[in-house]
């Protein structure tokens, strides 16, 4: 966490519990035809009975405050049989052991201790009595009503842009995709009244086929109202509501709130081709719609935290909002608790995934504290992976075990080659924070597996003639399935030689009769490569055809698949359902990551942005701009065919690019280094204007 003042008091917890406790509450929110559907995971608990402890030294008598979640006692230097539950107490001079015990059955545990030189903070300790001290966790719960239980996300009003009679009955636009409380403004009447929400037009006026609706009886509505306003108790994900109600009700006009996390739009992007401005706008947009709680799959379905859908999510997150509040929240709750039996979200996959984030949140950040933190359910976890090895040293599902990888018809027995190269890679992040936390021995370890892992995976999976890795090995035998999957992992993590990756490009990425890839999940990932590889001409006309045929299609919010050769009302259909497909779904938003990374081209050299790279591309535009978040700072590029301008407001970095002649710049020497590429130093605080050719 952040560090704070300390003459500031906070609201304290035992670490990872606000989280889990928030989680536990989120996944039970989703509803199927208004029946509770909750996650089919399991859902951890905060730890009802903990107990505080704080050393202090004070030269004078000093009265604190006390307020609690739950049943409190407060003790000193161990004398048991001397509590107290009083909201004031007086503390004695000298050196003392402060002790709180806290128990709540129903809500987190936490405490708020206010005084003058005395306050609860990160400073205190915290145990579940389990040989376990570790610092309080704690948040922005800095009074004694602003209790951590009472916890919500922002709301503010909005009004439909068109109400429209249909069979009778309003029918509601709100312009666009939305999340959050219808409200009936000065209901009358008595009798019944039913809600049918739709993500899409067909949707809403489908009462037998929606996804989600409410009812409720008008006059018990009306003991509910505030100041003549009446909102339903949950809210839903719609951009069309249609509203049947008995004929003896009527109401003024409806509205609703908007539910929503205030963040910052850090990031911009402009260039000379106005779909994909308008595509880089709603990638945003529909990132915002699910950043929540949690960063969430889809804001109607699943609405639940997805440890694959949140690895993209947090990528997209540094390239635009660098919220990291949503962030470590997301990894904390995703992790839960020991002891573990079942893989994050029952998927093997995405438990590696986990490992991933963690190390790409450590690069984009610089916070090591929070890896530190979580380090020791990273080993758990990680144990918890490797037990799961064959023979051969490759990792397996198990019969309980859901091997997802994709959505496709994928055969996912035996190991998985994208399952070895996750692997490869998390055993790398775990020997990274081992030798930060001073184990050297676990990073070597974790090295050595990765590295052997790596090259068994390499030298079983490769195909020579078909020029890529193979799926999958069953029994020992590798059989002859080809896919792009962990191809692209490989590439992404620098598995492969240039002749490897060249191989992989051709024969494997570009070739239409390898399987193609389907949805936005895996497609951010494959496109990604495309453009580490210098595609991003390729990448720009995939994106206008992609996400550009959504928008053609009037999507509002980006989908969570896409096929254009469906017609009309069935592409909103999925899960064998005519409403299943979620029309606003985070990984649909991954046109914000490739545009910040690969096209703006800035990346981290290393932990929190104290050294990048710049490396923009064009991509067949005739000129771009656009502003990255860097941390609390920020990085702007101007480019067209011509000039480029660079200013970074913190760090120090390289700006590499490509120039037909030898380019000029009056404000930095100009290298070259070779094949027409040239590069200059960036330093924070300055602007650098190049002349050049594309």
């Amino acid at each position: 966490m952040v560090s704070q003042d300390k003459k500031k008091a906070t609201w304290i917890w035992y670490p990872g519990d606000f989280e889990i406790r928030l989680h536990e509450k989120m996944s039970a929110k989703r509803t199927a035809r208004g029946v509770a559907y909750p996650a089919y995971w399991r859902l951890d608990r905060h730890y009802s009975n903990i107990k505080f402890r704080y050393t202090y030294e004070l030269e004078h008598e000093e009265d604190i405050t006390i307020a609690a979640e739950g049943v409190f006692s407060l003790y000193l230097d161990g004398k048991d049989n001397y509590r107290s539950n009083r909201s004031t107490i007086t503390l004695p001079a000298g050196r003392h052991e402060i002790m709180v015990s806290v128990y709540n059955d129903t809500d987190m545990p936490a405490l708020y201790v206010a005084g003058d030189s005395i306050q609860s903070d990160s400073s205190w300790e915290v145990t579940s009595y389990q040989n376990d001290w570790l610092p309080a966790g704690f948040w922005k719960f800095d009074a004694p009503e602003n209790r951590p239980s009472a916890f919500r996300l922002a709301v503010t009003p909005k009004e439909p842009v068109s109400v429209m009679d249909k069979e009778g009955y309003p029918l509601l636009d709100f312009g666009k995709e939305t999340f959050g409380y219808l409200r009936f403004h000065n209901l009358r009447g008595n009798g019944s009244v039913n809600v049918y929400f739709g993500e899409s037009f067909a949707e809403a006026l489908s009462p037998e086929e929606c996804v989600t609706l409410d009812a409720f009886e008008a006059e018990a509505a009306r003991g509910k109202e505030e100041d003549g306003v009446f909102t339903l108790e949950e809210p839903k994900a719609f951009r069309y509501a249609w509203i049947h109600a008995d004929p003896g009700v009527t109401w003024e006009r409806v509205s609703m709130l908007y539910e929503y996390v205030p963040v910052q739009y850090r990031s911009s992007f402009e260039c000379s081709d106005p779909k994909l401005n308008d595509i880089y706008k709603m990638s945003l947009y529909t990132l915002h719609l699910n950043t929540r709680e949690f960063f969430l799959d889809g804001i109607k379905r699943d609405r639940w935290v997805w440890s694959g859908d949140a690895y993209q999510a947090f990528l997209m997150n540094y390239y635009s909002f660098f919220d990291l509040d949503v962030t470590r929240r997301t990894i904390v709750a995703l992790r839960g608790k020991d002891p573990l039996t079942m893989h994050l979200n029952t998927i093997v996959d995405y438990s590696l995934y986990w490992f991933i984030s963690l190390y790409d949140y450590y690069l984009y950040t610089g916070d090591f504290s929070f890896i530190r933190q979580n380090y020791d359910r990273a080993v758990t976890l990680m144990e918890f992976c490797l037990n799961q090895r064959n023979e051969e040293g490759f990792i397996e599902g198990r019969p309980q075990d859901w091997v997802f990888v994709d959505w496709a018809d994928l055969n996912n027995t035996g190991a998985v080659s994208t399952l070895q190269i996750l692997l490869a890679r998390s055993l790398e992040a775990m020997s990274a924070f081992s030798v930060q936390i001073g184990d050297e021995e676990a990073s070597s370890n974790y090295g050595r597996l990765a590295a052997e892992l790596k090259e068994k995976t390499l030298a079983l999976f490769w195909d020579n003639e078909r020029g890529g890795l193979l799926h999958h090995r069953v029994d020992g035998e590798t059989k002859p399935m080809l896919t792009k999957h962990a191809n692209m992992f490989a590439m992404t993590y620098g598995y492969l030689s240039e002749e490897q990756r060249s191989s992989v490009i051709h024969q494997v990425l570009l070739n239409p009769e390898v399987p193609q890839i389907r949805t936005p999940y895996m497609r951010f990932h494959e496109l990604a490569v495309l453009c580490d590889s210098g595609e991003q001409d390729v990448v720009r006309k995939e994106m206008l055809s992609y996400w550009g045929g959504m928008m053609d299609l009037g999507a509002t919010s980006f989908w969570e698949e896409y096929d254009p050769s469906l017609d009309d009302d069935q592409h909103y259909g999925m899960y064998g359902m005519p409403f299943g497909k979620s029309l606003c779904h985070a990984w649909g938003a991954g046109p914000i990551y490739l545009i910040g990374k690969y096209y703006l081209g800035i990346t981290p050299a290393s932990p929190g942005y104290e050294t990048y790279r710049i490396r923009p591309n064009l991509g067949g535009l005739q000129h771009m701009q656009g502003t990255i978040p860097i941390g609390e700072g920020q990085i702007t590029i101007k480019m067209d065919l011509t000039s480029i301008h660079v200013e970074s407001s913190s760090g120090s970095g390289v700006l590499t690019f490509v120039s037909r002649h030898l380019p000029e710049c009056p404000d930095a020497e100009v290298r070259s280094n070779g094949n027409n590429t040239y590069e200059i130093t960036v330093e924070a605080g300055k602007l650098y204007r190049i002349t050049y050719q594309a």
